[in-house]
């Protein structure tokens, strides 16, 4: 059977949000919310937080959890993932499915990580899986904030499809209309940021260089695809809900669905 980690980087510092992973959200942090709910999944072998700062590292081990701590250098979380992939490796730990699981959402449902490892485990040749949502309002699509992608024909309903491309601009543009008339001529998915990678591949990124369009729009999913890596994709209905700032959670802890 196949070994899965998943892996959730998690920053003390943030420029919108200092502090994030470890702020109370009714009698539990942030992190200890996103960790719990990666252990409900039925593919993660095994689940850690690949942090910089004692402070959170020596949280999670405070409330049971799997921690490593990880230089303070990393440009992205697949860096910070790489270098847990490492330190666990020269313990003699190998995996063959590597997931990188955002930090600020501690909501994330366990079906949708099993969606996005699944990916990789029902198929030998798959690289790297990711999810998607439909965009049905047109604050999302016109919001620079939330990335798009762009997908390969639904033929058939088979899924996973294959990723286009991401950008923060609404593709795909619709000529001749006005835009508040595009949600109705054509498909936009917004793009969830979560990641599977088979084990080769998640090497191999490692060492790739930066490209022109992910500097161009930031990111790094375009780096992958320039570089002629194939990203699937499986569709969700529901959200997922991140926190990016203290005004997020505040709605978050405020609204009647918590």
């Amino acid at each position: 059977m196949k070994k899965v980690i998943g892996i959730i980087p998690a920053r003390y510092e943030s420029s919108r949000f200092p502090g994030k992973p470890l702020v109370d959200i009714k009698g539990k942090s942030m992190i200890q919310r996103v960790v719990e709910q990666c252990e409900k999944s039925k593919r993660l072998t095994k689940v850690v937080v690949a942090t910089d700062d004692k402070r959170i590292y020596d949280h999670v081990l405070d409330f049971g959890g799997m921690a490593v701590m990880t230089a303070d250098t990393h440009q992205s979380g697949t860096e910070r993932c790489g270098e847990v992939i490492e330190k666990l490796e020269s313990k003699g730990e190998f995996f063959d499915v590597v997931v990188n699981i955002q930090g600020d959402e501690p909501f994330i449902s366990p079906n949708h990580i099993d969606k996005v490892c699944d990916i990789l485990l029902n198929d030998d040749q798959a690289e790297i899986g990711t999810l998607a949502k439909r965009i049905t309002s047109g604050d999302e699509l016109f919001n620079e904030n939330v990335v798009k992608v762009v997908l390969t024909e639904n033929e058939g309903n088979e899924e996973p499809r294959d990723a286009l491309y991401f950008s923060r601009h609404p593709i795909p543009f619709v000529r001749g209309q006005e835009k508040e008339l595009w949600l109705e001529q054509a498909e936009y998915y917004k793009h969830i940021g979560i990641y599977g990678f088979n084990i080769d591949e998640f090497y191999e990124i490692q060492e790739i260089e930066h490209s022109m369009l992910e500097q161009a729009e930031s990111l790094e999913n375009l780096r992958w695809l320039s570089h002629h890596f194939t990203i699937q994709v499986s569709e969700i209905e529901e959200d997922i809900i991140g926190i990016d700032t203290p005004e997020d959670l505040e709605r978050i802890l405020n609204s009647d669905n918590f």
